[in-house]
């Protein structure tokens, strides 16, 4: 089973991109990682614990009222603030840099517990492919796990920007900024995925509209389908020793390249 990496940044079409694979002619399984990271968070839940214990009582704010809604069960505590707790860790500063690894140390081991459950239960119902949606897919070292890694990227910084203040009104030009940088640069993004090679790490520009997107979509993904066909998912299933090997192999490639990539940014440095 090939395991797509679908990686961005804010507002540049990654979303929607999930949309389309999840529709025909592809239907394939969408694993977002977005999705466990609410669910882990929900109260209740240890992460929910885990993000009052360190955050309440610096952010006030970090607890919505309770929802006028009979179900709801106020026994395992009110709804979590998105918007001011993603005040507290989106920046530059040191202080929200420290916040941020710390939220992403709660939230992040959580998810991928939930994605690996996932996973299993995808790769025993036989798919070709399963999409594994995550924003920070390089970052949290996930992308050694996937066979194909996309890329989801804008050429123009300002299209990703008026993007995301359309779609977010409610947030303020400094907070939009904030947002994208911490995500990292989606050019660079693209550019690591380039490196992995043909049909192993595609980049699909979103500068245009939807037709134009999905036209390039359906070239990109003839690539992938080339370089992972569907009789090879097959002989995977049937044959799980020879998924083990393939697996040991793919991690191999994929950290050979990581590896290569990493030398690659500290000789730039050097440079400087």
């Amino acid at each position: 089973m090939l395991l797509l990496g679908l990686t961005g940044s804010i507002a540049t079409g990654k979303s929607t991109v999930s949309s389309i694979l999840s529709s025909p002619p592809y239907s394939l399984p969408i694993i977002d990682a977005d999705i466990l990271a609410r669910r882990v968070v929900e109260p209740g839940t240890p992460g929910y614990k885990a993000i009052l214990l360190h955050f309440q009582s610096t952010t006030p704010d970090i607890l919505l009222p309770f929802p006028d809604d009979p179900s709801y069960d106020r026994s395992k505590g009110a709804p979590l603030n998105r918007p001011a707790l993603g005040r507290r860790v989106f920046g530059d500063s040191e202080e929200r840099k420290k916040d941020r690894g710390v939220l992403n140390g709660i939230v992040h081991p959580a998810v991928r517990r939930e994605m690996y459950k996932a996973l299993l239960g995808v790769y025993l119902r036989g798919y070709w492919a399963v999409v594994l949606d995550v924003p920070l897919l390089f970052e949290s070292g996930l992308d050694i796990l996937c066979g194909t890694v996309m890329v989801v990227a804008v050429k123009d910084p300002a299209i990703q920007m008026k993007r995301l203040m359309e779609r977010d009104p409610h947030l303020s030009a400094e907070d939009a900024e904030n947002r994208v940088k911490s995500q990292g640069d989606v050019r660079e993004k693209a550019l690591r995925c380039e490196e992995r090679g043909k049909g192993k790490g595609v980049v699909v520009w979103n500068d245009g509209d939807k037709a134009a997107l999905k036209a390039e979509l359906e070239r990109l993904m003839r690539d992938v389908s080339r370089s992972s066909p569907r009789w090879w998912a097959w002989l995977l299933l049937l044959c799980p020793p020879l998924a083990g090997l393939a697996g040991i192999w793919n991690y191999w490639r994929n950290w050979v390249i990581n590896r290569r990539w990493r030398e690659g940014e500290l000789k730039a440095k050097a440079k400087l």
